[in-house]
């Protein structure tokens, strides 16, 4: 091996370690915020439960609140991913559309519920500028659901008056199953996504047939 493959050679492992690493002790601080919220969360717990050096962990993440903001940006813009994925698949029909949005929302609460809750319950620990960066990425979501309820209005399928109060409802009660939901228990995510479909239709002033259920599409991770 040539001096330059060996230098290239280290510098790919060290970039896979660095990776691993980082990863690391997101996975830990992320079990920590979940289980005892994020001020009760110390890097020293963070940095032990990633096996590794406090020194380690700051030189991933400058702060606490670093570690926080990276693990809301990234499950709020893979929510927008999969949500922008499932409403162009389903195709032009908005009812589909509608349908596909609410269950992939509900999925991703359920199959990163860790993180979605973590995300939905310490947005108040941010600080204002980077508050603001989650809001507007929260309010593209919203966005997605308007223009189908906007497009579904036009075309008669949904009857509503109130279609900013539906959606801010619709979007609520999805976001919230990631605080009560438990894996194993009576309803599948697959079942509380479907009665999740028909509640929102019920909201929109929808009286058509059931749409067909299966539009979820697999989870980003």
């Amino acid at each position: 091996m040539t001096v330059q493959a060996t230098r290239t050679a280290r510098r790919r492992d060290q970039s896979t370690s660095a990776a691993a690493g980082r990863e690391a002790v997101l996975k830990a601080a992320l079990e920590a915020f979940f289980a005892h919220g994020f001020h009760d969360t110390s890097m020293r717990k963070i940095a032990d439960g990633a096996g590794t050096a406090i020194s380690h962990a700051y030189y991933y993440f400058p702060s606490k609140l670093e570690i926080l903001r990276t693990l809301m940006i990234g499950v709020t813009t893979d929510l927008i991913h999969i949500l922008e994925a499932a409403r162009d698949a389903a195709g032009p029909d908005p009812v589909q559309r509608l349908a596909a949005l609410v269950r992939n929302h509900v999925r991703l609460h359920t199959e990163r519920q860790a993180e979605s809750f973590v995300a939905n319950t310490e947005l108040r620990s941010l600080s204002a500028t980077e508050r603001q960066e989650v809001v507007d990425l929260r309010d593209h979501i919203a966005t997605l659901f308007k223009d189908v309820v906007d497009d579904g209005l036009r075309q008669g399928c949904f009857t509503t008056t109130h279609r900013d109060e539906a959606v801010l409802a619709i979007v609520t009660m999805c976001t919230a199953v990631a605080g009560w939901y438990r894996s194993g228990g009576a309803k599948a995510p697959e079942a509380i996504a479907d009665a999740y479909v028909t509640l929102a239709l019920g909201m929109l002033g929808y009286h058509g047939p059931s749409p067909v259920t299966d539009q979820a599409t697999p989870q980003a991770r």
